[in-house]
This record gives C-alpha cells, structure tokens and sequence, in this order.
C-alpha cells in the first residue's frame, strides 16, 4: 500500500507496508524527521521479503517520553522525565486499533524497534511486558543510569533481540555516555547465556550517522532471525 497517515486519540501516526502483514513493526519516531522515516521503510522493504506494516509513533519531548525514570542530563540542561510507563501504556491502548484498521490478524508478530533513546525504551518495553516477538534496537541509550542494574533484576522477556553500536559511541569524553560500549556488549552476553536469539553489530561512525538505515537494519534482522 502506499505510505499513509493513520491518527490515534492526540497522534498522527505515520504508516508504511502492507495491510494484513505478518509482522507489525512498532517505533516510537521523531516526529520532525518524516524523510527519515521514508528512506528507514525503503531500506527496509530492500532488505526483507516478509509482508510488514511499520508504524512510526511520534514522540513529542524525545527526553522524557522514552526515559523509564527520572535522570539528571547527560548533556546539556535538559534531564530526563520518566514518562516511558506513560508511553508505553499508550501503545499498547493504541496497537487493537491498528489491527483492525490494517487487518492485522492477532497471531502477526509484534516487534518493537527505534533509535538511540527510542532503542532503550524499546528494550526496556520488553522487561514490562511478554507481547512482543522481538526488539529491534539500534544504537540504544544504553548509557543511561541505572539500566544494567534495572535489567538484570527484571530482564528482557522477549526471545529474539537486536543490538547495534556505532563503533566510535564508547570514545566520548562524556563519561556517563562513554558506558554505552561496555552496557551493551553486557547486555549481549547476558541475553545469549539466558538463550535468547540475540546479535550486537557494529557499525561504523557515530552515534548520528545513518540512523535511518541502521534502524532498518534492526527491523529486518528481527523479522529474518526467525528460527
């Protein structure tokens, strides 16, 4: 089908793939940054053959939408809310009305992807709820306080998990964001002892190279990794 917009309660969401597909993709978007989106849905659509409906949710304040709790800054002045509960109970309100709108049936696939603070909520979704297929979390805010901690007294409960790095994210002088490169490689080694299907990939650049086609990439590992 052709690209379409679908509003839900106070958000204009935007759609992209297949109506009656296999696999639901999810994805918490800024809402600013509609090309990236389309070139994201493009890339996607190159690299898989699976039937898939993206939905690309906006986010208005990217800091406190997605973060699971309150957190000073890690840069600048602006800190972190901890509305993800609030987003997150949101979304699951929201996903019946796109069945029905696009035919998705109740046994398709629900994965959860985005980027960087997006790729942490992500995660974190899937410590707080057993719904979900998969994850697909590219470059993820790893960094952020707490979260090893957080996830290993309550882990991920999905079975099929993507991780991605810029190779050049852990060489920053921040030190609270230079944890990403170790967070992440724990992570991976966590989610592999505990049997889950799970690849950390790592890209070249930083953290702001390529957004678009990394979280394609994400998606489609999630959706192809099927065992």
């Amino acid at each position: 089908m052709d690209d379409r917009v679908l509003q839900i309660q106070n958000r204009t969401c935007r759609v992209y793939g297949t109506v009656g597909a296999e696999y639901l993709l999810l994805q918490m978007a800024d809402e600013h940054d509609p090309a990236g989106m389309e070139r994201e849905a493009e890339a996607l659509r190159r690299q898989t053959a699976r039937p898939f409906l993206l939905v690309a949710v906006p986010v208005e304040n990217w800091n406190d939408d997605l973060s699971p709790w309150s957190a000073p800054p890690a840069w600048g002045k602006q800190g972190f809310g901890g509305r993800a509960e609030d987003t997150l109970a949101w979304l699951e309100q929201a996903v019946p009305s796109i069945r029905r709108q696009y035919s998705i049936k109740e046994d398709a696939k629900v994965i959860l992807g985005g980027y960087s603070l997006a790729g942490l909520f992500a995660l974190w979704a899937a410590t707080r709820t057993d719904t979900l297929y998969g994850v697909a979390a590219a470059s993820p805010s790893v960094w952020f306080p707490g979260w090893p901690e957080y996830e290993a007294a309550h882990p991920i409960q999905t079975q099929r998990v993507y991780l991605s790095l810029g190779d050049r994210e852990e060489h920053t002088k921040n030190q609270t964001m230079a944890a990403v490169g170790d967070n992440i490689r724990a992570l991976h080694t966590a989610l592999t002892r505990r049997g889950a299907d799970c690849t950390l990939e790592w890209n070249a650049g930083g953290h702001f190279k390529d957004a678009d086609l990394r979280t394609a990439r994400a998606f489609a590992w999630t959706m192809e990794s099927e065992k």
